[in-house]
């Protein structure tokens, strides 16, 4: 198994940006952003989720929503508010919604198909 990154953009409610380079993550629901970009940005949590790590462990984390444009697209997106240490993840949620889907033979994202 390989593993695929991307760089995109996010931008708070200010309007403060900044770039990221996120790891493509077709396991995980959210997308993720590190602790030092979604407080440079401004992002406030909105609600806490509980969600399940690969080991089966439960962690709680604060959910924002945030704007993101990668170069297939841009878009609002719910993300988790990564705390120290964590990685960005682009989730497959956000990937639906901007109607992507990750090829997982040659790591590459193609737009979906969508059903009406």
């Amino acid at each position: 198994m390989g593993v695929t990154y991307i760089t995109g953009q996010v931008k708070g409610p200010s309007g403060k940006q900044e770039s990221v380079k996120f790891l493509i993550d077709s396991g995980a629901t959210y997308s993720l952003l590190p602790k030092a970009v979604w407080e440079a940005i401004g992002l406030m949590p909105k609600r806490k989720m509980s969600f399940t790590l690969a080991d089966g462990t439960t962690v709680e984390r604060a959910v924002a929503e945030v704007f993101i444009t990668i170069p297939q697209g841009e878009t609002h997106t719910p993300v988790i508010l990564g705390e120290e240490g964590d990685e960005a993840l682009l989730g497959v949620v956000t990937l639906e919604i901007l109607g992507l889907v990750l090829n997982p033979f040659n790591r590459t994202l193609h737009p979906m198909r969508l059903l009406l």
